[in-house]
């Protein structure tokens, strides 16, 4: 394959069997091995696309977005190429691993450290990036309610899963700002309406309802509801506890596989799903956003846990 462009890199086709480690019929569709390292180059790609033809973005633009981490990445990816200027509104939470792939890339980073009372750090980003945005030139993509996000994947990710797996019967996928499980889920509707959608949330998240508190991992839950979240393309939630993430990311990489935060917590909602309703007869899929090498220095640092979940009661054993 010719790649004239970094972002013009996907991973379609690539499948890990988890039944040897699990014991259940399970596939990932691992998205981490393109230039941005997740799955959220593909909505970068739809985001960008989408506002040069509406004629929103042109030669001297600055693009501007509100990410915890992968998305800031995959857009550092893509302004690069198309030679435009990025500002990352970021937060404490995100991983100074992508903090600096963001800068190598050419990105300017901002972080915030002081949460909204209301709304959390997403709140308090999405603030910063509004007061950015007065300046002329400067444009802000909103992947929380910028319909592009969902497109990219009914576009792209679902119709993938359906190629390599036609009979699917359980897609289960993680949500954050929702684009990628609304637009599998949106294609499945669609095409196969039969396929049952499981959406794995964060423990801490209030995207659907749940009350909110702290979390440390980057990636999947919001403190905000975006526009694009639609609930009725869903069959069931799951909520993950963090504590629970981390044990998956290092069970799996004792296996082999260095998945990152948002990998484990949608493995791990695959499980609790499982346990509930029983595996399919045939095929589940569940989509793995991301690699673990960002995280190297939190969900898989023994200190990090220690501190942030502690180890009193082998609430997490590092």
């Amino acid at each position: 394959m010719l790649i004239s462009r970094a972002e013009d890199f996907h991973t379609d086709d690539l499948y890990v069997d988890l039944e040897p480690l699990l014991g259940a019929p399970l596939a990932l569709k691992h998205e981490g091995f393109n230039f941005a390292g997740s799955i959220k180059l593909k909505p970068a790609q739809e985001m960008v696309d989408s506002a040069e033809e509406r004629g929103l973005l042109s030669p001297g633009s600055t693009i501007v977005e509100s990410s915890s981490g992968n998305l800031g990445v995959a857009l550092a990816v893509v302004a690069a190429g198309r030679g435009y200027r990025f500002v990352c509104v970021t937060d404490v939470r995100c991983n100074e691993v992508m903090r600096r792939q963001m800068s190598a890339l050419g990105a300017e980073v901002h972080v915030v450290r002081d949460p909204d009372p209301v709304t959390g750090l997403v709140g308090a980003r999405t603030r910063r990036v509004r007061e950015l945005c007065r300046s002329e030139g400067y444009l802000w993509l909103n992947q929380y309610d910028n319909p592009a996000n969902r497109a990219a994947h009914e576009r792209t990710t679902g119709p993938e899963i359906a190629k390599y797996w036609p009979d699917l019967e359980v897609l289960v996928v993680g949500v954050g700002t929702s684009g990628t499980a609304m637009g599998c889920a949106a294609y499945f509707r669609e095409t196969r309406p039969e396929t049952r959608i499981v959406a794995v949330d964060a423990v801490g998240s209030s995207l659907f309802g749940g009350p909110a508190s702290p979390r440390f991992i980057p990636g999947l839950g919001n403190a905000i509801r975006p526009a694009i979240l639609d609930e009725s393309l869903v069959d069931d939630v799951v909520l993950v506890p963090e504590a629970e993430t981390v044990r998956m990311c290092r069970r799996l990489a004792g296996a082999g596989f260095l998945l990152g935060g948002s990998s484990g917590t949608v493995v791990s909602g695959a499980l609790r799903w499982a346990r509930e309703h029983g595996w399919p007869d045939r095929t589940a899929v569940a989509v793995a956003p991301d690699t673990g090498v960002p995280y190297l220095d939190t969900v898989y640092d023994d200190d990090w846990v220690g501190e942030v979940y502690g180890r009193a009661g082998g609430e997490v054993t590092p």
